[in-house]
């Protein structure tokens, strides 16, 4: 084992920093980004540092310094990288975008169900209130949505 690890090279630190990067980009964890990073310092250590210092036993020290350490920092001061951001609320959700506006009855709703106007559209609606009757022409203004049908209530 000794004599394997006798003979690393910079390129042995490239090359280990590249496969941990790409399998870092098959995962995604984040924390391989950190490892390969680590092992790309450590190529650069292993090239300028000086021979009594650049033995094995030094890059494998210096590599596991530097990976725990970048780990911790990317757990830490850059956690915040790792959360995904929401999606817009509305994003795709068309029904959702309608809330809050106005539009007209094209009909009289019938158990509670008819159809709305707003703008050039036409959408399915259902009164918020089915004791309100909503009539051809009455002003209503959308609530809320149910999977492709809006909740209106009278205005």
């Amino acid at each position: 084992m000794e004599q394997i690890l006798g003979e690393l090279t910079v390129w042995h630190w490239l090359a280990l920093g590249l496969i941990l990067f790409g399998i870092e980009m098959m995962t995604g964890t984040f924390d391989l980004l950190m490892v390969s990073i680590a092992a790309w310092l450590t190529g650069g250590f292993a090239w300028a540092a000086p021979e009594a210092y650049a033995v094995w036993q030094g890059q494998l020290a210096f590599f596991g310094i530097a990976a725990l350490a970048l780990i911790v920092i990317g757990r830490t001061l850059l956690s915040g990288m790792r959360n995904r951001g929401d999606e817009h609320p509305t994003l795709n959700k068309r029904m959702v975008s309608l809330v809050g506006q106005r539009g007209q009855a094209t009909g009289d709703f019938s158990g509670g169900n008819g159809q709305i106007k707003i703008g050039d559209s036409v959408w399915g609606a259902e009164a918020a209130d089915r004791m309100v009757p909503i009539h051809a022409g009455d002003s209503v203004v959308v609530e809320g949505a149910r999977m492709t049908t809006a909740i209106v209530r009278k205005v």
